[in-house]
């Protein structure tokens, strides 16, 4: 029994192998060959009894017909001869090319289209406005706010063949009309946030600066002019480029002169400006007449000329201050400083401490100056107040050697001085004279620089 368990097993394993075979087999045929059929396999749909009655069987086969005529139209369609194909072919291409001509021709008028629209926009501005200016001023305003200056003008871009430049000169003229109805509506601080934000920076110019002057102070508000600033060098960091030298002037000159230097102390330390010579002086200028903040406005100067690089001021900023070692040591790093630039130095700011430092030794090197041709200098450039003071300063540490200040005035034709000198030493007190013979007193034992 137990062999014969064995046998029907081994049996049925393999009569489960050759179903699954066959029943594979029967599948890749039905893929392979959809339409194909066995005579042998009763007709689909019919029972035994149908299949041998003549009018199922007609009924059957005008079935089969339609079906296979169905078919042939589905094969014609989706196969043509190989002469069509080309023909076809020809076709699209002719077609093809209508379509570019069109295409073309289409985006040719759209440009024209809103071409027109924009000389009529503008046009429609103008008219609106005042019409204080010309139509032609109105174009040059439009050129500059578009910043083409040294590529294109305005009309010489609006006239390409280019719909991209087209539209946007469209969006900048409707952007410049927003911006004149704010200011028209008297609603400065939104026109100045707006101007802040134009695209390209199309409303960063001289033109607006002027729009906002024109508007006055007006009670109970920001100045409009203070508050176009502010929004402008507050955004800067935001902009591509920083804002240029004339914005950044005059937007320091505007801070000054409503007495804000807290604001201008901002934008000089931490906005994107582009920094001037003349920015600097302004500042100095004014801390001239606020001595309360004479020290910040000069520390704050430096860094405008220390951008610059304007040695000259960072070192006269220095000597403003009474930091004469900082300034010495600026002046001994500065190889190309001149004998020029240290007389012009002396002259914009004549402390006896400075000449001090620069009429003497420092750190081992040599003096840059005598103290003899500087006070000569400043007779020579109608500074005498300021050189009879160094003289009284001179007197009073002790050390003068006038018999060589005289000497000094005599070679440089300053002979009346050198007289003065002379006849003064002479009036004092236990004075003598020693003569040119006597070669036992040394004249120039006190040479003094």
């Amino acid at each position: 029994m137990k062999v014969i368990e064995n046998n029907s097993s081994s049996i049925q394993l393999q009569i489960d192998k050759i179903k699954q075979l066959r029943a594979a087999y029967d599948v890749k045929e039905v893929k392979h060959f959809p339409f194909s059929k066995d005579p042998s396999k009763p007709i689909p749909g019919m029972i035994l009894e149908e299949s041998f009655n003549l009018d199922a069987l007609n009924k059957y086969m005008k079935h089969l017909e339609d079906k296979y005529e169905e078919i042939k139209q589905l094969m014609s369609k989706k196969y043509v001869p190989l002469q069509r194909k080309a023909d076809l072919e020809e076709e699209m291409i002719v077609i093809v090319k209508r379509h570019e001509v069109a295409n073309s021709l289409n985006k040719e008028l759209e440009f024209s289209h809103r071409r027109l629209q924009i000389v009529s926009y503008a046009l429609t501005s103008w008219s609106k406005s005042d019409e204080s200016s010309s139509f032609e001023d109105l174009v040059k305003q439009i050129e500059e706010i578009h910043g083409l200056h040294g590529s294109q003008s305005f009309i010489e871009e609006l006239m390409e063949d280019d719909p991209g430049k087209a539209k946007e000169a469209e969006v900048l003229l409707s952007y410049i009309e927003r911006f004149n109805q704010l200011i028209s509506l008297g609603e400065y601080e939104k026109a100045a946030c707006f101007a802040a934000k134009s695209p390209r920076g199309i409303l960063l110019n001289m033109g607006t600066v002027n729009k906002f002057k024109a508007a006055g102070k007006i009670k109970g508000k920001p100045f409009p002019l203070l508050s176009f600033f502010e929004a402008i060098f507050t955004t800067s960091h935001a902009n591509r480029h920083p804002i240029d030298a004339e914005l950044t002037l005059e937007g320091i000159k505007c801070g000054l002169s409503e007495k804000r230097l807290d604001l201008v102390i901002h934008w000089v330390t931490q906005e994107k400006l582009t920094f001037s010579e003349e920015a600097g002086d302004m500042i100095c200028d004014y801390g001239d007449q606020d001595n309360y903040n004479k020290a910040k406005c000069l520390a704050l100067a430096m860094i405008i000329y220390s951008e610059c690089k304007l040695f000259n001021k960072i070192i006269l900023c220095l000597c403003k201050q009474d930091q004469l070692p900082a300034a010495m040591e600026y002046i001994q790093q500065l190889k190309d400083y001149t004998y020029d630039d240290l007389m012009q130095l002396i002259k914009l700011c004549p402390h006896y401490g400075l000449i001090q430092c620069l009429t003497k030794e420092w750190k081992g090197k040599p003096p840059l100056l005598s103290f003899g041709l500087t006070i000569l200098y400043l007779f020579s450039v109608d500074m005498k107040k300021v050189g009879i003071k160094l003289l009284h300063e001179l007197n009073r540490s002790g050390k003068e050697n006038w018999q060589e200040m005289a000497s000094i005035c005599s070679q440089n034709g300053f002979d009346r001085l050198c007289d003065e000198i002379i006849s003064t030493l002479r009036s004092q007190a236990g004075v003598t004279e020693i003569s040119e013979e006597d070669d036992t007193v040394n004249l120039m034992e006190h040479v003094f620089w």
